[in-house]
């Protein structure tokens, strides 16, 4: 068996698993969030009125919410939601509630490993299609509905039916100007957004295991726009260290015992291979995270905005990227720089990042989902042309359905933040 099958077989108590079997597995974390979670206590209310019991959750302890999507709130509405979430946490007992304004929280899927709540070897499941990023730490995780959160809260199980696996094999270290987001751009063109539909797509290779933890992470959250249920990575050492120096040397060594990986002779319904030295900076077009090409190719895009932020692209690795291009340049075009938890934020504050970017010309601005899902906090308007981050670049997505978003890697951002339009880093003077 490969790492997903293996994963699920052990949860759901088989020795073996195969592609296509449904399996009953069990949940180990599961996660909601400002927009998922109402929608799941919305579930709730109608279970109550069937006479179905909603009087406790499964296990609070592996239960978290995140507030992400509309903080600062937008409007009335989101407001609302927050006060939802907060009753529902007090009334079901989930301790692990990150509010906006309070000291730690972010955006969802940074804050599942930035505070290390999910482990190598489990099965984690959240209100948020994106939930596949923490997959990069060796665990089998995807996004579900609201119903089927609901069930996973009340039960601590849910059915899958078990993958088929995509390997993406990366050999040879990426060059200085390629970073993760280049290499998941170009495989997104050559698979397409239905590429990996219902199926797991796991990576490795030397290239991937040379990367940080956070690149990983960025390969694994856009799995999601490939249309795979799971992302996913066999840990290594340095995953358990990542761990450790969030949770304690206790926490890395659990991650080490409850690891899972697969077997040599595992099977996988198809392969590719990559050789690092041919990649460059990539931008996926609009109006598809698959319609991808040279950074190079789009030179002539002019920019209204760049854009820093998002699950995919503001994790701490992501910014310090982003600010070895900035430090000493001044920026042609509005520019915003959102790290993806206050614990992220911190850390740049400390080590001068967010001088850089203040000097540079950028706005840096809290944690929030807001300008990805094109909700508040800077949407663009119709016409407007922006190079993001972020994982989608579908109409509408940032902003106005006339808009335009060309999908980035930190370092192409910043630079073309720069010029004034799309910008392989290469090409600075």
């Amino acid at each position: 068996m490969n790492v997903t099958e293996r994963i699920l077989a052990r949860a759901s108590g088989r020795k073996r698993v195969e592609p296509g079997d449904v399996v009953v597995a069990g949940v180990d974390k599961a996660m909601v969030h400002d927009v998922s979670g109402p929608g799941v206590i919305k579930v709730f209310e109608r279970l109550r009125e069937q006479g179905i019991d909603t009087g406790r959750l499964w296990d609070p302890s592996r239960v978290w919410i995140a507030e992400d999507h509309f903080v600062p709130s937008a409007e009335k509405a989101s407001a609302e939601n927050i006060v939802k979430l907060q009753d529902f946490a007090e009334k079901y007992g989930v301790g692990r509630h990150f509010k906006y304004g309070m000291g730690q929280y972010g955006i969802c899927h940074t804050l599942s490993h930035e505070e290390a709540m999910v482990m190598p070897g489990e099965v984690y499941v959240g209100g948020d299609s994106h939930t596949n990023t923490t997959g990069a730490l060796g665990a089998f995780a995807c996004g579900l509905g609201h119903t089927d959160v609901a069930y996973v809260l009340l039960h601590g199980r849910i059915w899958f039916k078990v993958p088929p696996t995509a390997l993406f094999v990366l050999r040879g270290a990426p060059p200085a100007h390629v970073m993760a987001k280049d290499l998941i751009l170009r495989i997104l063109g050559d698979i397409g957004t239905d590429g990996a539909a219902y199926g797991a797509m796991q990576f490795a290779g030397d290239g991937v295991y040379g990367m940080p933890v956070e690149e990983r992470l960025t390969l694994t959250n856009m799995t999601t726009e490939a249309g795979a249920k799971n992302g996913i990575i066999e840990p290594d050492r340095r995953v358990f260290d990542y761990i450790g120096e969030r949770a304690g040397a206790g926490a890395a060594r659990a991650a080490e015992a409850g690891a899972a990986y697969g077997d040599g002779d595992a099977s996988y319904e198809s392969t590719r291979e990559y050789d690092a030295a041919e990649l460059e900076p990539m931008v996926a077009s609009p109006f598809s995270p698959d319609n991808v090409g040279p950074a190079r190719d789009s030179s002539s895009v002019e920019l209204d905005k760049a854009y820093i932020g998002s699950c995919t692209g503001a994790k701490m690795h992501d910014l310090e990227a982003a600010a070895r291009v900035l430090k000493g340049r001044t920026v042609k075009v509005r520019t915003e720089v959102l790290p993806a938890a206050m614990s992220i934020y911190r850390r740049a504050v400390e080590s001068g990042l967010v001088g850089i970017f203040a000097a540079a010309g950028a706005v840096v601005g809290p944690p929030t989902c807001g300008a990805c899902c094109g909700a508040h906090m800077g949407v663009l308007a119709k016409g407007e042309v922006c190079v993001s981050t972020t994982n989608r670049n579908f109409p509408g997505r940032m902003g106005h359905p006339e808009s335009r978003t060309y999908l980035a890697s930190p370092q192409v951002a910043a630079a073309s933040a720069v010029t004034g339009r799309i910008t392989d880093p290469r090409d600075l003077d």
